[in-house]
């Protein structure tokens, strides 16, 4: 249910997307501010959710005008692969979300390819630092979720 939520708020998400602007903030001078798409991103998905991580990956990447690569954990993909059978049944164009299968060198490979420009992550601490500390260092945005926690933010 929680990833089918999110498939219903990437439905409104375009509008909420388009940029701002900000006429005369000081004399002479306005700001307006772009969200474009980063290209190619991609997402590690952990076993113990293997249809609700994904969920929370692929379809907001691409409503964002990104194409995703998507490697559910080699423990158990098959839900992952009803989600993109669903998908290619629903008209998605071939090559937007693809899905890529293995362990180590997959990761890998998401980590160092120049074209991805982007990782998700969910999963163990020690699988989500190495692939913090990867992807950062290739240049990439590096969205890391470990441990099974839940965040927070702590105010005054």
């Amino acid at each position: 249910l929680r990833g089918l939520q999110v498939v219903e708020h990437c439905c409104s998400v375009t509008s909420l997307q388009l940029g701002e602007t900000l006429p005369n903030i000081s004399k002479d001078l306005d700001t307006l501010s772009y969200r474009l798409p980063l290209g190619v991103t991609a997402g590690i998905t952990p076993f113990n959710f293997p249809a609700m991580i994904p969920l929370w990956m692929f379809p907001v990447a691409t409503v964002l005008g990104n194409t995703s690569v998507i490697k559910p954990s080699e423990r158990d993909p098959g839900a992952c692969m009803m989600l993109m059978e669903l998908l290619n049944e629903a008209g998605c164009p071939p090559g937007v979300v693809n899905v890529i299968h293995g362990a180590h060198d997959a990761v890998n490979f998401i980590c160092d390819h120049p074209d991805i420009k982007a990782i998700s992550f969910v999963g163990s601490d020690q699988a989500g630092k190495y692939i913090y500390e990867r992807g950062s260092r290739n240049g990439k945005r590096v969205q890391s979720n470990m441990g099974a926690k839940n965040h927070g933010v702590v105010m005054p």
